[in-house]
């Protein structure tokens, strides 16, 4: 009974080994009598016990314990994923081509699209990946200049990737993507690099100041030169129309200058027109010329030629009145016959400021009336 009883558990358990359940996205390659047979897919497999066993592979993931820290977890197992998966290893130091040593965390996604070639072309793939993802990226960083590889992480990205997946065809491997996590460049690097920035930003608001500056002064001018410009067609402008108001008013004022001196032409005899008008300017004159602090006046000869003329020509507008109201004679138009002034004759006050040259004109008229 203990024979059969030890029989039966050993045929269960190879029974229960000998059946296997495949998830979703998972694979499994077995081998029968130490040779690959068939590749085991999703769902209920089973296998030829002491015939058929399964072949496992190792793999590798990072793990994080409790207290942040993260650690390498490598293990073996007979299932192999069909999904993507990221191959994350610890950052390492890359020399760039100025000789300057920089610490780098590169991560890689891969997928495995043949199992067959993936379990039996390389004998540890994430090993393996990981060592050619560590190579080429030296390889690559050191052709390239420190700014270079800090401002060309996609190319770094690019080139890496291409280089690995050409090298992992025979893997059976598909690598989807390459990225750099971080590049950490020495301290003394930093503080540099924090100055230069410095100094950059610097400069660039000195410039922007410096900018802004000449614009300002480039506009202010532009105004300013607009507002002389502008003030100075204004007062052209207002020089204009004060011209024409004078020209205007001295059009009109020269029109009815004329107008009047046509109505004392016509209203005096002929030729006593011009004697007029001259006595009326001497008249005009007198009351300045005696308006002085002095007490005595001179006077020119002509002017009292002309005085005399005045009263002359007083005594002939009396006599033509007096012939024009006369019986038997037309009378003449008003309009035409202006009415004798007070100020074609010299009055008793005038003639005592004209003083001595007033004598002269007193002869005249005495000649005259003879």
């Amino acid at each position: 009974m203990i024979a059969l009883y030890i029989l039966g558990i050993i045929v269960l358990a190879v029974a229960i080994s000998s059946v296997k359940i495949i998830g979703q996205a998972e694979v499994m390659v077995v081998e029968r009598l130490g040779r690959f047979d068939r590749i085991a897919r999703s769902g209920l497999n089973i296998l030829i016990p002491f015939i058929e066993r399964p072949r496992s592979i190792e793999v590798r993931f990072f793990d994080t314990d409790p207290g942040g820290l993260k650690r390498v977890v490598q293990s073996v197992t007979a299932r192999i994923d069909l999904r993507e998966q990221v191959l994350n290893f610890p950052s390492q130091p890359v020399i760039t081509k100025d000789n300057v040593t920089i610490d780098i965390d590169a991560v890689l996604y891969y997928r495995v699209a043949d199992p067959q070639k993936a379990t039996y072309s390389v004998a540890n793939l994430p090993y393996a990946l990981e060592t050619l993802t560590r190579t080429t990226l030296r390889n690559i960083v050191g052709e390239m200049e420190l700014d270079s590889t800090l401002s060309s992480r996609d190319v770094i990205n690019g080139r890496m990737r291409e280089v690995i997946e050409e090298a992992s065809i025979g893997w059976g491997v598909d690598v989807t993507r390459v990225e750099l996590q971080s590049i950490v460049p020495p301290h003394d690097i930093q503080q540099s690099m924090e100055l230069q920035m410095r100094a950059e930003r610097e400069r660039r608001a000195a410039v922007t100041n410096a900018e802004a500056s000449k614009r300002a002064a480039v506009l202010e001018a532009e105004g300013l030169r607009e507002s002389q410009v502008r003030k100075a067609e204004g007062e052209r402008e207002a020089s204009i129309l004060r011209a024409q108001g004078l020209a205007e008013a001295r059009l009109a004022m020269a029109e009815a200058e004329a107008t009047a001196i046509e109505r004392i032409t016509a209203a005096l005899p002929e030729g006593q027109a011009s004697t007029y008008l001259l006595g009326l300017k001497y008249l005009e004159a007198l009351p300045q010329l005696a308006s002085g602090k002095g007490s005595t006046v001179f006077l020119p000869v002509e002017a009292s030629g002309v005085m005399g003329a005045l009263g002359g020509l007083r005594e002939l507008l009396r006599a033509r009145e007096g012939d024009d109201t006369s019986p038997g004679s037309a009378p003449l138009a008003r309009t035409k016959r202006p009415s004798p002034s007070p100020s074609l004759g010299f009055p008793d006050p005038m003639r005592g400021v004209l003083g001595a040259g007033s004598d002269a004109s007193r002869r005249d008229d005495d000649k005259r009336e003879g």
